[in-house]
């Protein structure tokens, strides 16, 4: 089974658009004690610039409307998944969405920790590829800002953080076991940048998508059960403290032969022609 990390059932890791998270029938279930998949919990304090993007009207209160993550990369500029802000997702065009908001600093969805920030503008990449899964980043610039603190830096093409075999962490809200059991509290999953031959092998091309290595990057362990899953789209992954990844598609959660994808941040760095530093200063999306 093909997945986006917001997943939508067949690909990408996004909620299904309901008011409540549709298990995913089809999906292999991980291990018993996985968490993102395969992970633990953290405070959203150790990870400052990891955010969820949130609309009740759409999703519900259940878990404070939350169907994706984000990160911030600027004080009012955040990273996630184009797959997210689809149609398909949001039942409309983002700009439609009237609810549509980034909850910042806190750690349990179900707790008044932090802040919810209304988006005040969706850019979504013109370049991305619903079949590839090319391309699959998005910006939003955020009403209000956050503090200082609370913005990551980005690895620009060269960085030894993409190196093969890196460590590397990967945060979520969302499915902890392949099978829809989905998570209040944030998570994170400790995972390896894995070899571009690797993925190329696992996603030669099919109706899930095709590894493409100048716009993606995998990651996970070669015998599975540490991955990102169903709800965590659009969040970071983040090697040598900084930001490299963003979670995208794959097949199935954990499965082994089938790392999650990301998209690799340093294509989106040459996208927009910024380099990796704070992203605020930046206009004209």
């Amino acid at each position: 089974m093909r997945r986006l990390f917001a997943r939508t059932l067949a690909r990408p890791l996004v909620l299904a658009a309901a008011a409540t998270a549709i298990p995913l029938g089809s999906a292999a279930p991980a291990a018993a004690d996985s968490i993102v998949v395969g992970g633990f919990p953290v405070e959203v304090s150790d990870s400052p610039w990891t955010v969820a993007l949130s609309s009740r009207d759409r999703f519900g209160g259940t878990r404070a409307g939350q169907f994706c993550g984000g990160v911030a990369v600027g004080r009012t500029t955040v990273l996630t998944a184009a797959h997210c802000l689809g149609e398909e997702v949001l039942g409309s065009p983002p700009e439609q969405v009237g609810d549509l908001k980034v909850i910042a600093g806190r750690t349990d969805l179900l707790s008044d920790q932090g802040q919810e920030i209304p988006v005040r503008s969706v850019w979504v990449n013109p370049g991305h590829d619903d079949s590839s899964n090319a391309g699959d980043f998005a910006v939003l610039t955020l009403s209000k800002a956050l503090p200082a603190g609370s913005v990551i830096g980005m690895a620009a093409e060269g960085d030894p953080a993409y190196t093969p075999d890196t460590g590397a962490l990967v945060y979520g809200w969302g499915d902890t076991s392949g099978a829809g059991d989905y998570a209040n509290g944030l998570h994170a999953a400790r995972v390896r940048v894995l070899p571009d031959a690797s993925c190329e092998r696992a996603y030669p091309g099919s109706d899930d998508g095709r590894y493409l290595s100048s716009t993606m990057l995998c990651a996970g362990e070669e015998a599975g059960g540490r991955d990102a899953c169903q709800g965590d789209s659009g969040g970071p992954l983040v090697g040598q403290g900084r930001l490299i990844g963003l979670v995208s598609w794959g097949s199935g959660c954990g499965r082994p032969g089938s790392p999650g994808v990301y998209t690799r941040v340093s294509s989106i760095l040459r996208t927009l022609g910024w380099d990796g530093t704070a992203a605020d200063r930046r206009g004209g999306l």
